[in-house]
């Protein structure tokens, strides 16, 4: 497919990274964010993963006032130049994100949209996520769903959706600038919570276009996902050169 001009520019413009770390990892049983995996803290690896991403200009870190010390050390430690705002975030993902897109650049024609607690997210799963949003305004990296999943009312099962047609969303969530904008100031106005950033860009009619994710692309949220963490890492060191 040929680019348009607009598009091309689009894809070799401006990326703002926003890395959503605003919550309180209730289910791990302390801070997901600072727990060490491969001797480094999660949230460094997540936030190194940007600073390496030849597609991002920009990071933007939206956390609490009580880690806002820790994160001025990881800045310095791991030399992470991009970023350029640490913010403080709401009573919900949904409008923590909120505030990290409306404070990046305004240079910014495109958005991504990250999980602070996925430390393993790869340079290609960020690059299609964002070269898939400069094409197609809004894209996702997604895994096929292995389990057949049942909908259920208490305690019943309604329906068997088709395994084929079921995706796991991760993030990166990318999408143009202005898009991403609407959505989720639309969702601050009305106090809309949304489980993804992509819901928020459905609920005004646009349309997710999926990229390719990966199976390593893990959120940490319960105690026993740190020892997932470490066999990742581990794996992933066994197989470098």
């Amino acid at each position: 497919m040929k680019l348009t001009d607009t598009m091309r520019r689009i894809q070799n413009g401006f990326c703002s990274a926003v890395i959503v770390a605003a919550g309180h990892s209730e289910r791990m049983g302390e801070d997901k964010l600072f727990l060490t995996v491969g001797g480094r803290p999660v949230l460094a690896l997540t936030l190194s993963a940007f600073q390496e991403s030849p597609d991002v200009q920009e990071i933007v870190l939206v956390t609490t006032p009580e880690r806002v010390d820790a994160v001025d050390k990881l800045r310095k430690g791991y030399h992470l130049d991009k970023l350029t705002q640490v913010i403080f975030g709401g009573e919900t993902r949904t409008e923590s994100a909120y505030r990290g897109v409306m404070a990046v650049s305004r240079q910014a024609e495109l958005i991504c949209i990250h999980d602070g607690a996925r430390p393993f997210v790869t340079q290609r799963v960020i690059a299609d996520a964002v070269r898939g949003a400069a094409l197609d305004l809004a894209a996702a990296p997604a895994i096929p769903v292995k389990d057949t999943l049942k909908q259920a009312e208490g305690g019943v099962v309604k329906a068997t959706p088709p395994r084929e047609s079921l995706f796991a969303i991760q993030t990166p969530q990318a999408f143009r600038a202005e898009l991403i904008r609407a959505a989720l100031a639309k969702a601050h106005e009305s106090g809309t919570v949304y489980s993804d950033d992509c819901a928020a860009v459905e609920a005004i009619g646009g349309v997710i276009h999926l990229t390719k994710g990966d199976e390593q692309n893990v959120k940490l949220t319960t105690p026993q996902d740190r020892l997932l963490a470490e066999a990742i890492w581990n794996s992933r060191k066994e197989a470098e050169p």
